[in-house]
């Protein structure tokens, strides 16, 4: 992503030299592919065209991006909120060379089935799609029903966990599992986003993720990260990840929970926990968080995108991200948030930390 960004500046340098330098509108225009900014890749190259009129790449990079961006653009018109993935678990049958875990129903979910499955998948197997069904349907349900903003009540006497970005390794969640303890009511976790992408076993640490969260969904919360998005998707490696071990409805399945994730929770009404950080203006207040609309794909702007894509740096104030998505904060901005919400601590993730966590 940063060295797309990067791209994208590189070459705006050059054109602000040279209006006429053509390589560097279709750098940048190929730079804007790969960030999902269509709108902003057919005009460069429709100006690369205007350049290069006999270019025979230059007028297929144009008409290809072109056609892809009125694609999109239908599909958002016809989009419905109300339209969901239809699950028939009849017209799913199990093989009889199938040897993984079993479920009846979605009732017959146990720890144990859960680390029976953790074992099968360790072993380089995939779980059977009609039971990745039941429970991703189950945790469609149980998300559904949550806020933006979800409230964690822990007794002083007890812990909760809470882990950052996973990114599709599933043997260091084993390795979590194994430190820190499986999941239980006495146990519980928050996954603060990102499980999926860059590492070769994503369906394997959702489906884990997505067990725990529907057989305990009062002590295994989830929140959605920048990373739980179509656009991210398809750069990274869970889209055709999951068409290599599934097929194309359990991806959409996938997109379709990943749109009900929370974008943040608050635990005992005194630690924030969001993915990426805070946000583009003052007075943003725990109520604005929880009334937002998280039930789409991820927005380019605003409190939804500021929650997943920010960071914060170490000079006050507020600055433009590195990211080209969300902002900058000092530290001056969080102590303000802390103190307009009444809260002692801000966690968030989003950015690797070689010692583990920092403050």
């Amino acid at each position: 992503m940063i060295c797309f960004i990067r791209n994208v500046l590189d070459a705006k340098d050059s054109i602000n030299c040279d209006e006429t330098y053509a390589k560097a509108y279709y750098r940048r225009g190929s730079a804007y592919v790969a960030l999902g900014q269509l709108d902003l890749a057919v005009k460069d190259f429709k100006h690369l065209c205007k350049l290069m009129p006999s270019d025979k790449d230059a007028r297929d990079k144009y008409q290809m991006t072109l056609k892809e961006h009125k694609a999109r653009e239908f599909a958002k018109c016809i989009e419905k909120d109300d339209i969901k993935v239809n699950v028939n678990l009849d017209d799913i049958q199990v093989d009889a060379t199938y040897a993984g875990p079993k479920l009846e129903t979605i009732e017959d979910l146990t720890a144990e089935w859960v680390v029976s499955m953790m074992d099968w998948m360790k072993s380089g197997k995939v779980l059977h799609k009609r039971y990745a069904f039941m429970i991703m349907v189950k945790c469609r349900e149980i998300f559904e029903k949550e806020k933006s903003l979800v409230h964690i009540s822990v007794p002083e006497e007890e812990e909760i966990t809470v882990c950052g970005d996973v990114h599709g390794q599933f043997y260091d969640l084993l390795n979590i599992f194994s430190i820190n303890g499986n999941p239980s009511e006495t146990n519980p976790y928050l996954f603060n986003g990102d499980f999926i992408d860059r590492g070769s076993f994503s369906v394997e640490v959702i489906m884990t993720l997505f067990a725990w969260k529907a057989l305990l969904p009062k002590h295994m919360f989830m929140a959605r990260g920048n990373h739980e998005s179509k656009n991210l998707n398809k750069m990274y490696g869970f889209e055709g990840e999951v068409k290599h071990k599934y097929d194309v409805k359990t991806y959409d399945l996938f997109s379709e929970i990943f749109c009900y994730l929370p974008i943040a929770h608050c635990i005992n009404n005194k630690i924030f926990v969001i993915h990426g950080g805070l946000f583009a203006k003052d007075g943003v207040k725990l109520e604005d968080v929880q009334k937002v609309n998280r039930v789409r794909e991820p927005p380019d702007e605003g409190i939804m995108c500021e929650c997943l894509w920010s960071d914060p740096c170490d000079q006050d104030g507020r600055h433009p991200s590195k990211r080209g998505v969300g902002v900058q904060f000092g530290p001056d901005v969080a102590a303000r948030f802390i103190e307009e919400n009444n809260l002692k601590l801000v966690v968030r993730s989003h950015e690797v930390k070689h010692e583990g966590y920092e403050y």
